[in-house]
């Protein structure tokens, strides 16, 4: 199995803080007190990613309830692996991580959002990055036309 990369934990961290705020700025709620013990062990060690298969089960139910919270595929439906490219120019995914995605398990997703993110190079970053933005259409970003002009149809006398 793959592992799950401390950024991924700070983040999952945070976002569990968002959800169950401390009422007193001391108290935890469970998930970030299971996802917190990871981290702190893995700041000790000097480890930056924890294995998947050996994390501890509150703590990765925790961090799996985070990752259903982000976006699937990076795909943004322009693929240049079907015209042979062995790394798509739309998502930055390699031939073989756009054939296994569904096979793949949330860490390894995870590690490979995590690649592209640090490359920049796909298309979702810069020349589509509309496409990548979650809710947001290209239409609705660009001001509507102006209106038409009325015509002048009159026949000529």
């Amino acid at each position: 199995m793959a592992g799950i990369h401390i950024t991924d934990i700070e983040s999952a961290i945070n976002w569990w803080r968002d959800q169950f705020p401390s009422d007193d700025g001391i108290s935890l709620c469970n998930e970030v007190k299971s996802l917190a013990e990871v981290y702190a062990l893995m700041v000790y060690y000097r480890e930056s990613e924890c294995d998947e298969a050996t994390m501890p089960q509150a703590a990765r139910q925790a961090w799996l309830n985070w990752y259903e919270t982000t976006p699937d595929t990076p795909c943004i439906a322009i693929c240049s692996t079907s015209q042979g490219d062995n790394i798509c120019k739309g998502c930055g995914r390699t031939f073989d991580e756009v054939q296994l995605w569904p096979e793949m398990s949330p860490a390894e997703k995870r590690a490979t959002w995590r690649r592209i993110t640090l490359e920049n190079t796909a298309w979702r970053f810069n020349r589509y990055a509309e496409r990548a933005r979650e809710g947001v259409t290209a239409a609705a970003t660009e001001p509507p036309p102006p209106p038409m002009p009325a015509s002048s149809d009159k026949p000529a006398s």
